[in-house]
């Protein structure tokens, strides 16, 4: 009587499968995570300007006009210790702040194949004056860089 040996291990076929499957996955996944740490990273750096925001419109409110609120080395009100405070996290290099604007550059490097950008990203805020308070407009290469951070 022959008895039929059962089948061990996968076929090469089933093997190839598996393979592409992975290969699909990972294709997707890893620019999606990418992604996802750009913008963690880059969150820090937008933080670090909230501070700074709010010194910006308590200054704005208090004097009435955008032109005193900058930092102290420039003899305006803001406290140098908020900017240093501003910049203490990982990511961050610099905060400073003139007529209102807000600029924090960072030390995250911008996509060269994009916008040719080696040096650190900035990120900047601008206040606008509409109807007694004020707006706030986000630029800065790392905006222009990758608009889905700002």
């Amino acid at each position: 009587m022959n008895i039929k040996p059962t089948q061990k291990g996968f076929t090469l076929i089933e093997l190839l499968i598996v393979v592409a499957i992975i290969g699909i996955l990972a294709a997707i996944a890893i620019p999606a995570y990418s992604s996802y740490t750009k913008k963690a990273k880059f969150s820090e750096v937008m933080t670090a300007a909230s501070g700074l925001k709010t010194e910006v419109e308590l200054c704005y409110y208090d004097t009435g006009a955008l032109t005193t609120c900058q930092d102290a080395t420039s003899n305006g009100i803001i406290a140098d210790s908020l900017l240093t405070g501003a910049a203490v996290g990982q990511y961050v290099t610099s905060a400073a702040v003139a007529a209102g604007k807000i600029t924090i550059t960072s030390t995250l490097q911008g996509d060269a194949a994009a916008d040719g950008t080696t040096a650190g990203l900035t990120y900047i805020l601008t206040p606008g004056q509409v109807g007694g308070a004020l707006k706030w407009d986000e630029s800065g290469t790392g905006c222009s860089a990758s608009p889905s951070l700002c």
